[in-house]
């Protein structure tokens, strides 16, 4: 085709479909895959042959999430098909990709989610997430066992790979919540590791200092909800400390037990920091997201519930002194959480809240609305659209006793527009005119906040003080 001519390879039609475009770890092939929150179709070209049409590995399957790589003429296929809900690898001929081709490479293992596979020449990288730790399994293709390689705290976060295909060496990325971040080069054969890189912290930082947890707070329905916690170590648990208590629960995204430099600044004010793993992230694999969607979601803010109910029962903070934060989805957690318990804590930050769930995803000209079908249900389908009113934070506003408030939202903000934090602002000062309810719009910015690093200090600090002056905390 002429250089000056756009040529159309692909156009996705169905609107419950992204598109993404990523090549082979050997660089020998071009993919482009069609994914919704349940359901994948990937195709593939030669890269020197780009002008090619590209061939259908697996077609589209209703809830069949699939995604594939190619090494040495064998295509390695990370796959829920069958029932594995949590994924499993298996392997077949190039061209020959029909499930009944299929070889167990990693075979089903239901307590571990497989996230990803990475291959190179003579090793394959495996990202897992077993109860909520995250493991990177080596398997070695000259039929040496496979390990997973150690690390030296229960609790942490961790990833690792490479750009090179042909490498006997990958940099690891590991964090935990008293662990700034690190980079280490970790060779596959012999084990060794080499620390790179690791966060400087300017003011300087002890992370003997420091303690995390991992606890389990009950649900409602019984189910163990993982709680993960860093504070200064002497801490007395009398039931008088401060505690931050954060949380998202949406998009199978998983809450990361991650160092934060910012988060030193409550730490060393006596301040308890908690992230609560909820249903709807993938914390405990796919049935845990599964679990906190749809017409489950109502499991998302009573597990977050449980978990504030938790540390004041079992004396790490007082109710007076507990606040609860979220941002975007999570700001539909704290806002529906407040609704269900008004009475769950102190104080409660809403950044970039998506609080209008009803009007929201009734609206299909925005972009992301019917793509998120999948995720908070159809308003057209009765039954979903009485679901997702019953807990959607701004149609459930009525007069009680709210915490007080800080609602945060951006002007450009493309992904939750800046009107809807500000109508459940402008309601809740209507229904409950003596609530203490800040409402910050940055006129510059978008969903993540301000750009630039000093900015978006500045809006941490502001959030900051905002929680410690609810506690009473002024110096």
């Amino acid at each position: 085709q002429p250089k000056d001519k756009d040529v159309l390879v692909f156009e996705e039609k169905d609107e419950l479909f992204r598109l993404s475009v990523g090549r082979s770890k050997d660089r020998a092939y071009v993919f482009h895959s069609s994914r919704s929150a349940t359901t994948t179709e990937q195709r593939y070209v030669l890269a020197s042959m780009p002008a090619c049409d590209f061939t259908t590995l697996l077609p589209r399957e209703t809830g069949h999430d699939y995604s594939a790589d190619v090494r040495d003429g064998q295509w390695y296929v990370r796959t829920n098909r069958d029932g594995a809900t949590n994924f499993k690898v298996v392997t077949c001929p190039f061209g020959k990709a029909d499930p009944k081709e299929w070889k167990a490479f990693l075979p089903y293992n239901p307590a571990v989610m497989v996230n990803n596979v990475s291959l190179y020449k003579d090793y394959a990288v495996v990202a897992e997430r077993e109860a909520g730790v995250t493991h990177l399994r080596v398997v070695p293709f000259n039929g040496q066992p496979a390990y997973r390689v150690e690390f030296p705290e229960p609790i942490y976060a961790a990833g690792g790979g490479s750009p090179e295909y042909d490498t006997d060496t990958i940099h690891i990325n590991y964090t935990s919540m008293v662990t700034p971040s690190s980079v280490y080069d970790f060779n596959l054969a012999t084990k060794e590791r080499k620390l790179l890189k690791q966060q400087e912290i300017p003011a300087g930082y002890d992370a003997s200092q420091y303690q995390s947890e991992w606890v389990m707070a009950t649900a409602k329905d019984g189910t163990k909800v993982p709680v993960s916690l860093v504070y200064k170590k002497g801490l007395k648990k009398d039931g008088t400390a401060p505690c931050l208590l954060t949380g998202y629960g949406s998009y199978g995204s998983p809450t990361s037990v991650s160092f934060s430099p910012m988060r030193l600044s409550l730490l060393d004010r006596g301040v308890i920091f908690a992230q609560g793993h909820i249903r709807g992230g993938s914390d405990l694999g796919r049935p845990w997201y599964d679990d906190g969607k749809m017409m489950k979601k109502m499991n998302t803010f009573t597990d977050f519930i449980a978990c504030a109910d938790f540390l004041v029962n079992e004396k790490y903070c007082d109710r007076q002194k507990l606040a609860i934060q979220g941002g975007s989805a999570g700001g539909l957690l704290v806002g529906a959480t407040i609704n269900l318990r008004p009475d769950v804590c102190k104080a409660a930050v809403l950044q970039v809240p998506f609080v209008d769930v009803v009007n929201t995803m009734l609206d299909e000209t925005l972009p992301l609305t019917v793509q998120e079908f999948l995720e908070w249900g159809n308003p057209k389908v009765k039954a979903e659209y009485e679901y997702m009113k019953s807990y959607c934070p701004y149609t459930n506003l009525t007069a009680k006793n709210y915490p007080a408030m800080l609602v945060t939202t951006s002007l450009n903000d493309s992904q939750v527009m800046y009107h809807e934090p500000a109508k459940y602002t402008a309601k809740m000062r209507y229904t409950n005119p003596n609530a203490t309810i800040y409402f910050k719009c940055q006129m510059a910015g978008g969903h993540g906040g301000p750009s630039g690093r000093y900015d978006a200090m500045k809006e941490q600090a502001f959030v900051m003080a905002f929680v410690l002056n609810q506690f009473g905390i002024t110096k």
